[in-house]
């Protein structure tokens, strides 16, 4: 242990000595999460519209108001006929439709069933499929009111369908609520991988892997001492990112947080035996980040299930997402935000990304073993 706690000394002072790594290591983090928690979102708002009002009555200017006053829909113009706006459409000078037919205010008054129909540019799928929820929601909203007011519950007809909608967990479905806690797992994926991939090849560029071959230094505690610093590093960017997240973005944080920096220390675990690995077949620092990012983060990110939902893929690609630890990181970090359950909900979870970390730490050491040699 004190040449070990020797060698930690060494990589802080290290550390301390290159000013340069500060804000790499801690401000990048908390810039990272506020800028991404802003910009990553799948929420769509103020969705630019042109109402088509062919009955110009008091119940149409009352539904345009509602989706005018809506903070997902901006009324762009009303006009009485379809004249233009399928060309607004094409070009992008508006995102949908909505057309109200004549005689609209009487059959309302009346207890008619009507129809109101919805045009929107496909071509934007994911914002589309939102925003056309949030127009049939508001539509139905009206109905519901209508109805409520045209005669009273009781003499509602027999075997009439009433849907009853409750969201659990993200009740508001703010994307934001879903994306932060991911941008946690990205943030600590990206800074330990790129720079456990760095303790081993600074070494072989500055030319004093040699002299640590040489002292008394067993494998595993050179491993251990390169390494230990990158994961207090990251323990720390845990409570940094996560103190950003619940005091900034007000997300509640409902499960443990001991159980969240357990899980956490795993995943580091995970990503820096990885690092580690990539700096075992990489020369120089510029090669070894070259390969962490191309070969290793892209697809992660892209596989894991923090953009695309992996039940999306095609099927011959999800049994890649599960060789991923930040597939199970994520389903973990956002058990713990967002449900706030615990270690019995993601056991599973928590056991396949022990047993990642410790396959991945053990090929990395056996690995170095030539590159300290």
């Amino acid at each position: 242990m004190r040449r070990l706690r020797f060698l930690l000394r060494k990589e802080l002072q290290e550390l301390r000595r290159n000013p340069r790594m500060f804000p790499v290591v801690f401000v990048a983090p908390v810039i990272q999460l506020t800028v991404l928690g802003y910009a990553a979102t799948t929420d769509v708002k103020h969705v630019p519209i042109v109402v088509v009002d062919a009955d110009r009555s008091p119940a149409s200017r009352d539904l345009i108001e509602r989706f005018d006053g809506s903070v997902y829909f901006t009324v762009q113009g009303v006009v009485s006929g379809t004249a233009g706006v399928e060309r607004d459409l094409a070009l992008g000078r508006t995102w949908m439709i909505l057309s109200i037919p004549p005689e609209f205010g009487r059959d309302v008054e009346l207890g008619r069933p009507v129809t109101v129909q919805v045009v929107a540019d496909g071509s934007d799928s994911n914002s589309t499929t939102v925003a056309l929820a949030n127009a049939t929601s508001l539509v139905a909203e009206r109905a519901a009111e209508l109805a409520a007011a045209a005669r009273p519950a009781a003499a509602r007809p027999v075997g009439a369908l009433d849907a009853r909608i409750r969201v659990w967990f993200n009740p508001q479905l703010s994307s934001r609520h879903f994306m932060v806690p991911g941008v946690l797992a990205l943030l600590l994926m990206v800074i330990t991988t790129v720079l456990g991939a760095m303790a081993i090849v600074r070494e072989k560029e500055l030319g004093t892997l040699e002299q640590l071959n040489v002292t008394p230094l067993r494998r595993w505690e050179l491993t251990v001492g390169k390494l230990l610093p990158y994961g207090l590093i990251g323990v720390v960017d845990v409570l940094l990112v996560v103190s950003v997240a619940v005091f900034w973005f007000e997300i509640p944080l409902r499960g443990s947080l001991a159980l969240l920096f357990g899980l956490s220390f795993v995943y580091l675990l995970c990503t820096l035996g990885l690092g580690l690995l990539v700096s075992t077949v990489s020369a120089t620092q510029q090669q070894a980040m070259m390969t962490a990012v191309f070969f290793f983060m892209f697809p992660m990110i892209y596989l894991s299930g923090f953009i695309f939902p992996i039940e999306n893929m095609p099927a011959a690609i999800q049994p890649l997402a599960y060789v991923i630890p930040l597939t199970y990181y994520l389903v973990i970090v956002r058990g713990l935000f967002l449900k706030g359950v615990g270690l019995e909900a993601f056991w599973p979870e928590a056991l396949a990304l022990l047993a990642w970390g410790v396959v991945v730490m053990t090929l990395a050491t056996l690995r170095s073993r030539k590159t300290y040699r």
